[in-house]
Formats: C-alpha cells, structure tokens, sequence
C-alpha cells in the first residue's frame, strides 16, 4: 500500500501533496474548508522558501506577483537585517498574502495528480502494524480511507495529533496581538510604516487592492484571557495612540487577535501518523516565518516518506524527519518568543534594549548577518548521521554547472544530485550526475571534490578526494 492521506488543505499539506507526487506517490488530501479563507494570516515568502520553490520549478508564479522586500525585521526593530548579504538567488522576502499562495501551491499540487478533496475532515484514526483507517466526514456522511501513512497538517487544534495521541506541551498566552485589514485614507508615506514606544507598537504593511495591514500590540492586551473581539473603534484608538494618527482608517475587511501561546509536538512521528507545520509547532506570528516554516517541514518529510513507501529508503531515514526538523521547531519558538519580549518591551529599560540590539544590527555586520540567515531559514543545518566532511547536513547554495544550468535546476525531479567538480562523475542508478564548476566566492566549497546533494537541497556527503564515496546505491 502506497496511499498517503494528508489532513489539511493550507501551504503545508498542498506542498506535501506535491513533493509526494514528485515521486509517484498516491495521495488524498482532505480538507475541511469548502473554500479557501479569503483572510491572510501570512504574508511573507522567505528566501529559503523561494529556493525551495524554485528547486521544484514553480517559484516563477510566486515571484511575478509578490513584492519584493531587500531586508527584515527582527522583533519590530527600527533598524532592519540587509538581506541583499545573504548568499542566495533570492535576498529578499516575498510579501505575498496567504490566499493567493494557498492557491498557487493547490494549482501546483493538482497539477502533479493530488486529490484534493474541500469540506471533508478526518475525525478519527486507528492505526496498526500495515497501515492507518483513516476517519473522516464530507458533504455525503462519515466514511473511511485506509492509507500507508496519515499526515497531520490539520493546523494547531490538529485532529490527527490528539487522535495519535501526541502530546503538545508548551506555554498559554500572556499577551494578545491585534491586527486590521482596512483602507487609509492618509497612508504613511511609502505604504509601509513602524513606530514603538511605551504606548505599544504598531507596523503598517500595504497589501493588494489598495488595502493595508495594521498590526501591533500595547501594553493593554497583556494578560492571559482573551481581550475580546476586535472593532474597528478600538483598533482606531489603538493605533492613534501609538503613532499619533489612525491613518484614515475605515472599511474593515479582517479584524482578528492572536496570541503569543507557545507549544510543540513531543513528537513528530507516531508509527504511521506524522506532524507537520502548524499541527507540529505553534506560536506568536514573529517575522512571518510559520507558514515558511511549515513548507521546510514538508520539504523535508516528502522524498523521506515517498523513499520508504518505494522500499528504497535506508533504515532510519523516516525517523530522520523528527531528528532533523524537531530542533528546527524548537528553534523557531526560541526565536517567535524573543521577538515577543521585543515587541512588548514597552518599559523605559525594554525600550533601551530595543534600541541597543537595533544599532547592533546597523553597526554589526556579522550580528545582522547571523540573525538574518535565522530568519530566512538559510542557516538550518542538520547533524550529520557519522562525523565527515563539514559541509554534510547544510543547504547546499545554487552552484553553477559545467553545462550553464544550476543545481536548482537539477533538482527539479526530486532525486539525489551528484556533483563533481573535476569533471563528470560515474553514473549511479537514479541518481543525477552533473560537474560543477569550482565555486571561486564559497571557501567552504573550494576544496571539494565531489558532492552528493539530497532531494531537499541539503548536503548529504561532501568528499575533498577523488577515492571517497557516498556510499548512496538508493533513490527514492
């Protein structure tokens, strides 16, 4: 049995619908929602994103529609990461509201062969040694789908996680963010605008169709119960207080809370049940980056899933998902959570600690630079399986190929790439072997001899002499 059921239609279950159909893998996915939410929790495409969007081939749709953004925040800081140092063909984010990719991705994945199907939801699950029965209702009643594998990407309430029996500790919330999707009349200069202080913070993001995003928090949304629904009066008074106008604020299309409650799944993989995206890790909307996030962790699980369904996959290589993408969750909420306590610093002491960490972004480089590869997701490594070479679990960059093509396009098919960089290497079975042209501005390459990249652009071995091998005989 090959079927996999992904539960959850948003980025990350369309993605993985995707990358499973890469490799010919059968897959269901049900969700809930009869139509997609027209509101846009996410915004921002990461440059790691784009890369792996543009390692599969479709990242062109994505590019042609969104607005580029040459730098970032961390915690609403007024001085902002420069991008444009970061080694990638993309140093930037991509602000890109959340339908339009949600509907993009579902192109790509109908495109590869998923079924989608909208308004139905898994209830239930039981699983065993040969499979998962999968419990699900639609629009014609309650049925069952019997599957190899059941992903949950059911959000944070997931259904899957709580029926597998996952445990999600973490911590509530203690501090509610509010955000708006109006019309200004008198938008800040340049669409965008950031303004801290003890009253609160805000930040102003232009979005499509001539509306703007207002979004910040203020000392009287502290506090563990929710403050209630939001109006647009309280939103006004907010905002006016902060920076001294409401912009010409008016024509609500989303009025919306959230708060800075924090958890993880204590585990990413229960047998035949596994977590993904917001379902595995949850958090305070920091710097964008949970939705990025989420398509990284089907990246990652995809080939793994679809390689232990073909029976090539090597032992161990399911259970690597938990062990590579689990720190990076834990990672992640280190991070949501120091933005919070930056964005909420409203003392007279927090606010000199904002200003002391923001000039060492202006005036450090390094520091910028290392916060940045954070935030983007370029400096995600994963521990090497044996000690080797030092390269072994990085992203491996775009590098050029003797042929005038790059390493992204050679990834397009989801296979091991094989790179020799003194000429072609020996042919493996479905593996594609491609020279490299020697990498004359990364050091870190220079010496390398050959290099055998993995489907999801990660380094899997890296050899400074002829003689070595990978020691890789399997393809998934």
């Amino acid at each position: 049995m090959e079927h996999v059921v992904i539960a959850g239609g948003g980025p990350t279950g369309l993605w993985l619908a995707a990358e499973l159909r890469l490799a010919g893998t059968p897959v269901t996915v049900l969700e809930a929602r009869h139509e997609r939410d027209p509101h846009s929790k996410a915004l921002t495409l990461h440059p790691r994103t784009l890369e792996i969007l543009a390692f599969r081939g479709v990242a062109e749709p994505f590019l042609a529609e969104g607005r580029r953004i040459p730098s970032g925040h961390f915690g609403g800081l007024d001085d902002r990461m420069d991008f444009g140092a970061l080694d990638t063909p993309y140093p930037f984010t991509l602000a890109l509201p959340q339908a339009r990719t949600e509907e993009l991705l579902e192109e790509s994945a109908l495109a590869a062969g998923a079924d989608i199907r909208r308004g139905h939801r898994v209830t239930g699950l039981t699983q065993d040694e040969d499979g998962v029965t999968v419990e699900a209702a639609g629009p014609d009643g309650p049925y069952t789908l019997r599957a190899a594998y059941l992903v949950g990407c059911d959000g944070t309430r997931s259904t899957v996680r709580e029926a597998a029996g996952i445990a999600f500790p973490g911590t509530d919330a203690t501090t509610w963010g509010w955000l708006g999707d109006v019309a200004l009349d008198a938008p800040p200069e340049g669409g965008a605008y950031a303004a801290s202080g003890p009253a609160g913070g805000v930040m102003v993001v232009p979005m499509p169709e001539g509306v703007h995003r207002i979004v910040g928090g203020d000392p009287d949304s502290n506090g563990p119960d929710h403050p209630g629904e939001l109006t647009l009066d309280a939103l006004r008074a907010k905002v006016t207080r902060i920076a001294g106008t409401d912009f010409g604020m008016r024509d609500p299309r989303w009025l919306s809370r959230f708060g800075n409650a924090t958890r993880q799944a204590a585990a990413y993989r229960a047998g035949r049940v596994l977590l993904a995206g917001d379902a595995a890790h949850m958090h305070y909307p920091a710097g964008g980056v949970g939705l990025n996030v989420g398509l990284q962790d089907a990246t990652n699980l995809g080939w793994k899933l679809a390689a232990t369904l073909a029976g090539t996959a090597p032992d161990g290589l399911l259970d690597s998902y938990h062990a590579e993408r689990h720190p990076v969750g834990a990672d992640l909420l280190l991070s949501t959570r120091a933005q919070t306590a930056l964005m909420n610093a409203h003392s007279a002491e927090g606010q000199d600690l904002r200003t002391l960490l923001s000039r060492l972004i202006a005036t450090v480089p390094a520091f910028s630079l290392s916060l940045a590869e954070r935030l983007s997701a370029l400096g995600v490594a994963y521990p090497p399986p044996a000690p080797g070479h030092p390269l072994t679990g990085h992203r491996a960059p775009n590098l050029e190929l003797a042929d005038g093509t790059d390493l992204f396009t050679a990834l397009r098919p989801g296979r091991y790439v094989l790179l020799g960089f003194t000429g072609t290497p020996s042919p493996m079975p479905g593996v594609v072997a491609r020279e490299a042209s020697r990498p004359r501005t990364r050091p870190a390459w220079s010496t390398v001899h050959t290099a055998l990249i993995r489907p999801d652009g990660h380094v899997a071995w890296a050899g400074d002499g002829p003689d070595r091998d990978p020691g890789v005989t399997t393809n998934p």
